[in-house]
């Protein structure tokens, strides 16, 4: 994961002018001056691992599932403006400097995903992940060594520990993850919190929140102790992080 942060993940590229998830939008977000992009892995018919969100592509009033075409056939799909779905490989070869945080959406999409990465000689660069704990296991067989977040189930384990400011019991629910990446709040339940924040940090996991969009969110986490930020405007984080780390050395903190 190195270098170390604030990170700031731009969340399926920079899509500002262009459909999130492309080529396009990676580029904007490269150029904006980020090293981390978040994006999402589904596999055609023919099992190759694409970068699409959800399980569908809706084009005009025609909507495609992406597991039920093949790759030729999902190329023919215009996102907008002539571009389409990138396939894994594809964003890998073409971003060799950036570091891509990958997540796994279909069980489907963690054996083509990982063969993408190895063969791209990527395992060092890539953090995998799934809301999904089979689906992460699965994707993580390929790749010996590679980062990775934590599931749902393995938070869920993770908070209750952290309530009770108990860093081992932490550990032990995420064994073998470097991350965790949750929203500020889910339903009623306010995941990011001191608390929480100092437990997870002393069972050695950084806290990664999603997804912030606002300058104001960006410092109040930031002040809070964050380790990354995962946002749809990247170009505005990046500027906010390095204000806020300015200042923060100023300061002396």
């Amino acid at each position: 994961m190195s270098p170390r942060g604030p990170r700031v993940f731009a969340h399926r590229g920079l899509a500002v002018g262009v459909p999130e998830n492309t080529l396009a939008a990676f580029q904007a977000a490269v150029d904006a001056g980020t090293d981390y992009i978040e994006t999402d892995v589904h596999a055609t018919a023919d099992g190759i691992a694409v970068l699409v969100h959800d399980p569908e592509i809706r084009v005009g009033s025609v909507s495609h599932v992406v597991r039920d075409v093949t790759f030729d056939e999902l190329c023919l799909l215009d996102l907008g403006d002539g571009h389409r779905a990138p396939t894994l490989a594809e964003a890998l070869a073409a971003f060799p400097l950036i570091r891509f945080n990958i997540d796994v959406k279909d069980e489907r999409a963690a054996r083509p995903a990982g063969q993408a990465i190895r063969a791209a000689g990527a395992i060092d660069r890539v953090l995998v992940t799934s809301f999904d704990e089979a689906r992460r296991l699965k994707a993580l067989e390929l790749l010996a060594g590679v980062t990775s977040s934590a599931s749902s189930r393995l938070f869920a384990r993770a908070l209750v520990g952290a309530k009770m400011g108990i860093p081992a019991l932490v550990r032990r629910s995420l064994t073998g993850v470097a991350v965790v990446q949750i929203p500020e709040r889910y339903k009623n339940v306010q995941l990011i919190t001191p608390r929480t924040l100092r437990t997870l940090h002393r069972a050695g996991v950084e806290v990664h929140v999603w997804t912030i969009n606002t300058a104001a969110d960006m410092r109040r986490l930031l002040d809070l102790g964050v380790d990354g930020i995962i946002t749809d405007r990247v170009d505005i984080a990046l500027t906010v992080v390095q204000e806020w780390s300015s200042a923060s050395r100023q300061s002396g903190g």
